[in-house]
C-alpha cells in the first residue's frame, strides 16, 4: 500500500536554467560527510543560500535543471530540508536521482515566472495542482505517475524495495547512510 502524499507548502527559492550538478555539489565537497557537504550547495551560484534555507522550503528552477554528472544532489537538498522541487524541465538523470531519493519533483511550465523568491508555493504531486499563495494564482500540470508516487510515498526506492521484501532493511539502511558507497 502506498502511503498518502499530502500537498506540500513552503517558501520558494527560484533559480534559472541549466543549473549544473557541479555548481550544486562542488567536487571538493564530495569528500565531506553529508552535513558538511550540504553547506556547499549552490555556493558558486548563490553564496550563503544554505544559511537561509529552512525545512519545508521548495526549490524552483528553469529548464534543464540538474544537467551534468550523476552527483547525489537530491540527498543534499533533503538534508537541508528542501521538501520538493519544481522545474520547467528536469535533466532526466537528475530527475531519476530525485525520485529514487524520495524527493518530490514536479515539472511546471513557466515555473520561474509563476514563482518569485520568497513566495509561498503549494504543490500536489498527486493531482498536478500548484499554486502561488502569495499572488493567489493556481494552475495544473501533469501529476506524477503512480509508480513514482509509490517510490516517493515510501521515502525512496531503497525503502520501497525493503518494505516489499526485495532488499533486507539493514542493507537499505546501510546504503542510505552512505556505507554502501553513497554519501557519507
Amino acid at each position: 500500500m502506498t502511503p498518502s502524499i499530502q500537498p506540500i507548502t513552503g517558501r520558494a527559492w527560484v533559480f534559472g536554467d541549466a543549473l549544473n550538478t557541479d555548481a550544486m555539489y562542488p567536487a571538493h565537497a564530495m569528500k565531506l560527510d553529508l552535513a558538511e557537504a550540504a553547506k556547499h550547495v549552490f555556493a558558486q551560484v548563490r553564496p550563503g543560500w544554505t544559511d537561509l534555507v529552512r525545512p519545508g522550503d521548495i526549490l524552483v528552477a528553469g529548464k534543464n535543471f540538474g544537467v551534468g554528472s550523476s552527483r547525489p544532489v537530491p540527498t543534499l537538498f533533503q538534508h537541508l530540508g528542501i521538501a520538493a522541487l519544481i522545474a520547467e524541465e528536469f535533466n532526466s538523470l537528475f530527475l531519476r536521482n530525485a525520485i529514487n531519493a524520495g524527493l518530490p519533483a514536479l515539472t511546471v511550465p513557466r515555473a520561474t515566472t509563476f514563482f518569485s523568491d520568497g513566495d509561498i508555493a503549494t504543490l500536489d504531486v498527486t493531482t498536478g495542482r500548484y499554486a502561488n499563495q502569495t499572488t493567489g494564482a493556481e494552475e495544473r500540470t501533469a501529476p506524477l505517475p503512480d509508480l513514482v508516487l509509490d517510490i516517493i510515498g515510501n521515502g525512496g526506492v531503497l525503502p520501497m524495495l525493503a518494505r516489499a521484501g526485495y532488499l533486507p532493511e539493514a542493507v537499505a539502511g546501510l546504503l542510505l547512510s552512505g556505507a554502501g558507497g553513497g554519501l557519507r
